[in-house]
């Protein structure tokens, strides 16, 4: 039933159920006969109602082989049997076998035509094949009689060919091992022209056609013989490979590396060669460091070769000292060198595989092969932190092998030079900070810098005592760059200089992009002292004599009011004779003419004012920059030092030139409380105020001491009493217009010394160029007031103002004699402070604070007067008006200082006389700066005018509650 579900579904008949695995047949298919398949075909046949009716046969008949139909439809049957119903459903039986009959006949008689052809093929065959019988029969029989008749009588002849060829084969291998026997002689001349490939190729294939001949006896000695020359050439190997570690030479690593490769150790090669450079680095440095030691002690004893390297740097002598670090780090620069040449090779080497294996061959390649390259690349990136670390840990060891505290400050740049170039060289080496080598020479420069600094401190005082504050002639272009403390501040860092002695960027942009390994990868060496780097421009920044030309010194002395005074050379530019330059600030004559009366620049140049103490200060600043610039770890501390050289000039400054007790009772505020916290605070951190007392160790830890320098004293040759100078004016001007400049050099470095600064501490510098460098300019108040307070006779003017009689019915005419007298001393101011300026050039606004001190205190000295007054009318005070106004008139010709200072002071105090009771009330509030004394005698000179008794009581009571908070 299986086979006809198929042919039925071929044919595109389906079953009712698609899903069944599989359809038994019927087991006694009775085929239709003859005469049924006819009446079958006769029949009319409804194709649909034929398939209908096959649809309609129970899926379990298409079940499997072993389906019992017969049992199956018995056990459909009901209990009860109906006979009309079982005839029913036999016709439908029937009717279904005879369906499938008929569908059977039709794909019997379709497929006929099919068997037959088929039958007819398997015929043909079965000739075919009796044939092929025959055949191979016929050729059984003709091979018998070949086998009998040719056979036997070729045997003879086949033995003895094959003997023939047994001996020509034993000849070969008699010429090969004679060879074989020759083989040493030749390996021995290739190993003395070191063609090490060569050698091992030729051993390899020596030892392989040994093994093919070792069924000989004589060969397994000669086996031994190669295997021991190829042990030797091992050997010889790594001693070429050690080679390589301070001289690099590509040939030769060449043959080297491919030696290697044939022996198939090119991993163990590289393990070798690390092992190599780290001797190499041990061995280089202690024979450098064991030469300087023996050269020092003069004889040739051997316990310096038994020393350890970190015992034997103790030795080194500091006259030696700088000649073998660098010679030490040339050494180790040769053998960094070589490893950066060793991983060019390897890459230029990698590269070229890679391109020559490229398509088929890459396939092809073998994995060994590329993890001999993956471990090669890691082992020499790895190794690079290594080469660089025990490169570090040799001269850390010889840096702090020695106590550098007193070296000269020009041989500890050098040592800082050298360092520096080598932590460069490291961080193209291996992009290491060389975290190592700036520890050890950060504790060795702090160790120096603070001694080098308290020496330093103590060298300024020492100069500041014998300072006689006289001018240094500079020339009036002068500027911190032009000295040598300063170049690198215009240089950069060039790979073939050391940092203090770079040159120019723009000579050479490219070299910049070069770095050390790419300068010196074929000659030279970054570590070379050159002579001609050492050489040093010479400076030229101070003038002969303090004039800048013969002409205008000889126009120093002429009067400038008037241009028929002014010397002809004045009058038109002048050339300077050494340059042909014309300056940039000539007097010429519209210079003459634009000048004010108070300006005292016109018989110098403005070339900077300064002492030969200022240079040394602006010099030491440039040597700590330079220090800070090469060693940035110590930046903080140094900018610290630095600071307290400006903190040291200027509180020696003020101590010499602006210390008074009558500020406080002055009233003028000459002294800023910045200024005074910034003074306080040098003198708290700065200065040691017990050195000068007996018991200076009793108070205080040494410690604390140490970091501090006794208060300088001002030198005896500095007379400061003598009213002729002007009381030292010369001096004074000197010393604060140097402090000036000073400040004004600090100021211009602000922006460097911000980048050097570390982020965390850059408050400090802010704080202290806010809190200090900024206050220099402050200085000149106090210390010109002291000049100011004692140039003019104040006192002299309060008498004669005593004399004078306010208490007049008239209106005078004429102003009062004190009036002349205060003039003429200004006249007397004048003319010193010309004659002053024809030695020491008198700035503006220097020449500003002197007047205005001066026109202050005379103000002041004008109201106390007034103040003194005990009896005045109305056309007294009109007289005070006009004495006023005579002395303002006459002033404004001798000065272009404009306002004239405290002039509203005077005139406010004049004015009061005439206020009435309620408005003196308020003038009394309002006007604090005036004294209780004055304001009181403003009170009782008005009584009786236009306040009474009553009035006055009120407003000397208002007066004492003003002045009660006070006491």
């Amino acid at each position: 039933m299986q086979k006809i579900k198929s042919l039925m579904t071929r044919q595109g008949l389906k079953s009712p159920q698609e899903s069944m695995a599989d359809l038994s047949p019927v087991e006694n298919l009775r085929i239709p006969s003859k005469e049924e398949l006819r009446e079958l075909r006769e029949q009319p046949i409804d194709p649909e109602a034929e398939q209908e009716i096959i649809d309609s046969i129970e899926e379990v008949y298409f079940s499997n082989d072993s389906f019992d139909m017969v049992q199956h439809e018995l056990e459909k049957l009901p209990p009860e049997l109906n006979l009309q119903e079982l005839e029913e459903y036999r016709d439908k039986l029937k009717r279904q076998q005879a369906a499938v009959s008929k569908k059977v006949a039709d794909l019997i008689l379709e497929k006929q035509p099919a068997y037959v052809k088929e039958l007819e093929r398997v015929t043909a065959l079965q000739t075919n094949l009796q044939l092929a019988a025959v055949i191979c029969t016929n050729a059984r029989r003709q091979l018998s009689v070949a086998k009998e008749g040719f056979t036997e009588a070729s045997l003879g002849l086949l033995a003895n060919q094959r003997r023939r060829q047994l001996l020509t084969g034993l000849l070969k291998s008699l010429r090969t091992i004679k060879t074989l026997q020759r083989t040493d002689v030749r390996l021995s001349e290739m190993l003395e022209e070191e063609d090490y490939p060569g050698a091992i190729q030729l051993c390899l294939e020596c030892q392989k056609a040994a093994s093919t001949f070792k069924h000989y006896s004589c060969i397994s000695e000669l086996n031994s013989k190669l295997q021991d020359t190829l042990e030797q050439i091992e050997e010889q190997l790594d001693v070429a490979l050690s080679k390589t570690c301070k001289h690099f030479d590509v040939s030769h690593y060449t043959k080297v590396q491919l030696a290697y490769t044939l022996l198939g150790k090119t991993q163990t090669a590289m393990d070798q060669l690390h092992m190599h450079f780290t001797q190499a680095i041990h061995n280089t440095v202690f024979q450098v460091v064991l030469g300087y030691v023996e050269l020092c002690a003069g004889n040739a004893d051997t316990k310096f070769q038994k020393m350890q390297y970190k015992d034997l740097c103790t030795h080194i002598t500091p006259d030696s000292y700088i000649p073998c670090l660098t010679d030490l780090c040339k050494a180790l620069w040769e053998v960094m060198l070589s490893y950066h040449r060793t991983m060019q090779w390897h890459e230029e080497h990698d590269k070229q595989e890679t391109t020559s294996t490229a398509g088929e061959v890459a396939a092809a390649e073998s994995d060994e092969g590329v993890v001999d390259r993956s471990y090669v690349k890691k082992k020499l990136e790895h190794g690079l932190t290594r080469i660089w670390q025990d490169v570090q840990l040799k001269v850390k060891a010889y840096i702090l092998g020695t106590d550098m505290s007193h070296f000269k400050y020009d041989d500890f740049i050098v040592v800082l030079d050298v360092i520096s170039r080598l932590m460069q060289v490291g961080e193209e080496f291996c992009g290491s900070k060389s975290e190592v080598l700036q520890e050890s020479i950060k504790r060795q420069s702090v160790n120096y810098f603070k001694n080098y600094h308290r020496a330093r401190l103590e060298e300024l005082r020492m100069f500041l005592e014998n300072e006689t504050w006289e001018l240094c002639p500079v020339k009036s272009n002068f500027n911190i760059s032009q000295l040598h403390e300063f170049k690198f501040m215009g240089q950069c860092r060039s790979p073939s200089v050391s940092p203090s002695k770079q040159v120019a960027s723009s000579t050479s942009p490219a070299q910049e992009e070069l770095s050390l390994f790419q300068q010196y990868l074929q000659e030279g060496n970054p570590f070379e002292m050159q002579a001609e780097r050492k050489e040093e421009e010479t400076e030229d920044v101070l003038a002969s004599n303090g004039y800048e030309s013969d002409e205008l010194e000889k126009s120093v002395y002429q009067d400038y009011d008037s241009d028929s005074d002014v010397a002809d050379e004045l009058k038109q530019d002048y050339v300077d004779e050494q340059t042909g330059d014309v300056p940039l600030k000539s007097a010429s004559r519209e210079t003459i003419r634009s000048k004010k009366k108070s300006d005292y620049n016109l018989n110098k140049t403005n070339a900077p004012i300064l002492t030969n103490t200022t240079l040394n200060v602006i010099r030491l600043v440039g040597k700590y920059m330079q220090m800070m610039n090469i060693l940035k770890p110590i930046a903080f501390d140094v900018i610290h030092c630095v600071s307290q050289l400006f903190d040291y000039y200027l509180y020696a400054v003020y101590t010499f030139f602006g210390r008074n007790d009558m500020y406080e009772s002055s009233g003028l505020g000459l002294i800023s409380s910045r200024l005074r916290t910034t003074l306080n605070r040098i003198q708290e951190s700065l200065i040691d105020m017990e050195a000068v007392g007996e018991n200076a160790g009793v108070h205080g830890t040494a410690e604390d001491r140490k970091e501090k320098v006794p208060s300088p004293h001002l030198s005896q040759m500095v007379v400061l009493t003598n009213s002729g100078t002007l009381y030292g004016l010369a001096q004074r001007v000197v010393a604060t217009e140097s402090l000036v400049f000073l400040a004004e050099q600090f100021e211009s470095l602000q922006s460097h010394l911000d980048t050097m600064m570390p982020a965390a501490k850059k408050p400090f510098l802010q704080q202290f160029y806010s809190q200090t460098v900024s206050t220099a300019s402050e200085l000149r108040k106090p210390i010109y007031w002291i000049v100011a307070a004692k140039a003019i006779d104040y006192e002299q003017m309060l008498l004669l103002m005593a004399g004078v009689k306010w208490d007049i019915r008239e209106i005078m005419s004429q102003h009062n004699v004190y009036v002349d007298v205060l003039l003429k001393e200004f006249e007397q101011f004048n003319m010193r402070l010309e004659e002053v300026s024809r030695h020491v050039r008198i700035p503006l606004p220097v020449s500003n604070v002197l007047w205005e001190h001066c026109i202050r205190l005379a103000n002041r000295t004008l109201v106390e007067g007034y103040a003194n007054v005990k009896k005045c009318s109305n056309e007294g005070r009109a007289l005070m008006q006009l004495d006023f106004q005579q002395f303002l008139m006459k002033l404004e010709k001798l000065t272009d200082l404009r306002p004239i200072p405290d002039k509203e002071f005077v005139e406010t105090y004049i004015k009061a006389y005439y206020l009435t009771e309620n408005d003196m009330e308020q003038f009394i509030k309002n006007h604090r700066e005036y004294s209780m004394k004055q304001l009181a005698n403003l009170v009782n000179v008005c009584l009786g005018s236009h306040i009474n008794k009553k009035a006055r009581q009120k407003l000397l009571a208002a007066i004492d509650d003003i002045d009660r908070p006070k006491r």
